[in-house]
C-alpha cells in the first residue's frame, strides 16, 4: 500500500498581505491554527489559492517556514510544486528543503499545453526524482488542457503517485477515475460546490478554497461524510451551498479573502494582476456569511 496521510480535509491556504503589499506572517499564522482548531485534516501550502506566482523566491520559503513551524506536527502538509519545464521543476524538486513536508502537489503543465502523452512523461520524471509522494492536480480551466481519466489511472500505478485533486469539474470523467484506479489511489474534489457528491461517489476529501473562511461547518460535512451519516453532511452541504459559490464569484482568492476580512484573520489586499472582490460581491459574502454561516 502507498504511504499516503492525506484524507478529509485539506487547506489550501491564502497568503495574507499587509497594506503594503509585503506578507502579513503573524495572519498567516493565526490562520493556520484558525484552520487547525476547526478541523482541518492537512495544509496545502504554496497553492493556486496563495497567489504564489506573484510572490519572490524567499516570500515563498518564509511562508512555507511559517507553515510549517505554526503547524509543529500537528498534521501533515502538502507543498504546491508544479511548472510548464520539466526540467526546471526537477531541479527545484531537488533543491528543496522538505523538512515538515509530507507530499507535493503538482499542476498539470499549463500554457504550452502538452498532449497525454506529455503530461504522463512529465509525471513520471517528477514522480520519479521526487523524495516525498506526488498529488496530481487537474485543473483544465487554469491550465488549458485536460488530464484524462485514463492518463490519470495509468499515473496512479506509479508507487510515489497517491493521489489526484481533480478540478475539472467533470463528473463523467471524475467517475471513471474513482471506478478504474487502483484501491489504494485516492481522489480529492478540487471543487468546494461539488466535495459532498464526490464523496458520495467515492471521493476521500477535497483540496478547500472555502475552509480557510469557514472551516468548522466544511470540515464538519467531509468527516460526516468519512462516516457514512450522509444525511447529516447533506444538510451542511446546502447550508453553504450558495457560499461555496459566492467565494469564487469575482474569483481565487478574492472572495475567500473578502470573507476572511470581513471576520479579522486577515486584510482585503491581493496582488495584482488579481484585485479585491467588487462591492457588491463582498457585500453579497457578508450577507450570506452573517446571516446563515455566523
Amino acid at each position: 500500500m502507498k504511504n499516503n496521510p492525506f484524507i478529509g480535509t485539506g487547506v489550501a491556504l491564502i497568503t495574507p498581505f499587509n497594506g503594503d503589499y509585503s506578507v502579513d506572517y503573524q495572519s498567516l499564522k493565526s490562520i493556520v491554527d484558525y484552520t487547525l482548531q476547526n478541523g482541518a485534516d492537512f495544509l496545502v501550502a504554496l497553492g493556486t489559492t496563495s497567489e504564489a506566482p506573484t510572490m519572490t523566491a524567499e516570500e515563498k520559503a518564509n511562508v512555507v517556514k511559517t507553515i510549517v513551524e505554526t503547524t509543529n506536527g500537528r498534521c501533515p502538509i502538502l507543498l504546491g510544486m508544479g511548472g510548464n519545464n520539466t526540467s526546471a521543476l526537477i531541479d527545484s524538486i531537488r533543491t528543496q528543503d522538505f523538512k515538515g513536508i509530507d507530499g507535493i502537489l503538482s499542476v498539470v503543465p499549463y500554457y504550452n499545453k502538452p498532449n497525454q502523452r506529455g503530461m504522463k512523461a512529465h509525471f513520471q520524471h517528477v514522480a520519479d526524482v521526487s523524495p516525498v509522494p506526488v498529488v496530481l492536480y487537474n485543473v483544465p480551466g487554469r491550465v488549458g488542457v485536460n488530464l484524462q481519466a485514463a492518463t490519470t489511472v495509468e499515473l496512479a500505478k506509479h508507487p510515489n503517485i497517491i493521489a489526484v485533486k481533480e478540478a475539472s469539474g467533470n463528473l463523467q470523467q471524475i467517475m471513471e477515475i474513482l471506478r478504474d484506479k487502483p484501491k489504494d489511489f485516492r481522489v480529492y474534489s478540487g471543487d468546494d460546490s461539488i466535495t459532498q457528491p464526490l464523496m458520495a461517489l467515492g471521493a476521500e476529501g477535497v483540496i478547500s478554497v472555502a475552509a480557510n473562511g469557514y472551516p468548522k461547518p466544511f470540515c464538519k460535512m467531509v468527516h460526516k461524510m468519512l462516516e457514512g451519516k450522509t444525511d447529516e453532511a447533506l444538510k451542511l452541504h446546502y447550508k453553504m451551498l450558495r457560499m461555496n459559490g459566492l467565494i469564487f464569484a469575482d474569483g481565487n482568492p478574492a472572495g475567500i479573502k473578502a470573507l476572511m476580512a470581513h471576520t479579522g484573520l486577515c486584510k482585503n489586499v491581493l496582488r495584482l494582476p488579481l484585485v479585491p472582490a467588487s462591492d457588491t460581491v463582498r457585500q453579497d459574502i457578508e450577507n450570506e456569511y452573517d446571516n446563515n454561516l455566523k
